[in-house]
């Protein structure tokens, strides 16, 4: 069986998080561990409260894991800190990771900050350039080429420029009302868009979550990008056209739409 590594924080109500990616990577057929950044209190209305790892910790995590079950593919998600994205980079460069998502979580769905403002400038110079795909949306993608976009053009300048820039693949979604669900790669020069219906479902708690563990959990198993994006991108819409309905706020999907199990009935 391969594996995966989830390196990211933890979700209290399940949706996102360490627990979406935890899912969403059995439910794609690896093997899936994790290290936690942080302990979050939050639910689908918000985040109450963030505690950070430390970074020795977090450190320690990553090393306990690569020392014993070494990851076919690491997906990393929220990092609140600069210090915790540099200890971060240092151990999977130590260890010559490989398959490496980044998924560059900077606000909840909620609406909730999860990155603080000097961490950006320490992602962008210590992690993106180890990546081999990076999955922002748009508003994160403004934020790391400091361009504004509005149309499909403006899609296709700013994927180049982040990925020329920091030498991967981009995929940047579409879904910000922008081109509907339609999400562009570029990766070696080359675009290429996957066209997707927008479903009608106002629970998305964690699908940046959900699409990132996808794709690395499709790449662990030795799939290429492009076919890794799209299969990430028919299993996240199964787990959005189930229609889950749970909490008071923007809810979760159901990640294990698809199992079928004598233990799940």
């Amino acid at each position: 069986m391969k594996t995966a590594l989830s390196i990211a924080g933890s979700d209290s109500c399940g949706g996102a998080g360490i627990q979406a990616d935890l899912k969403t990577m059995t439910l794609n057929g690896v093997y899936a561990m994790s290290a936690i950044t942080a302990l979050t209190a939050q639910n689908t209305t918000g985040v109450t409260s963030i505690q950070e790892s430390t970074p020795e910790f977090l450190a320690q995590q990553i090393d306990a894991v690569f020392e014993d079950i070494r990851p076919d593919a690491v997906k990393i998600g929220m990092v609140a800190s600069a210090e915790l994205i540099e200890v971060i980079a240092n151990r999977l460069s130590y260890y010559k990771a490989e398959n490496i998502v980044v998924d560059p979580v900077m606000v909840a769905t909620s609406g909730s900050k999860l990155m603080k403002s000097d961490a950006v400038s320490v992602l962008m110079r210590e992690l993106l350039p180890m990546a081999t795909l990076i999955t922002p949306n748009i508003p994160e993608a403004e934020v790391l080429s400091g361009v504004k976009v509005s149309t499909k053009e403006d899609m296709g300048n700013v994927a180049k420029h982040i990925g020329d820039t920091f030498g991967c693949a981009v995929l940047l979604k579409g879904g910000h009302s922008i081109n509907n669900a339609n999400d562009l790669l570029y990766a070696n020069g080359n675009y290429k868009w996957f066209y997707g219906k927008r479903i009608d479902n106002p629970n998305t708690h964690g699908t940046g979550c959900t699409l990132s563990s996808a794709i690395a959990a499709n790449l662990a198993k030795g799939y290429d990008i492009e076919i890794s994006v799209q299969r990430a991108k028919d299993y996240i819409s199964g787990a959005l056209a189930d229609m889950l309905d749970l909490g008071q706020g923007s809810g979760p999907m159901n990640h294990a739409f698809d199992l079928k199990s004598q233990f799940s009935k």
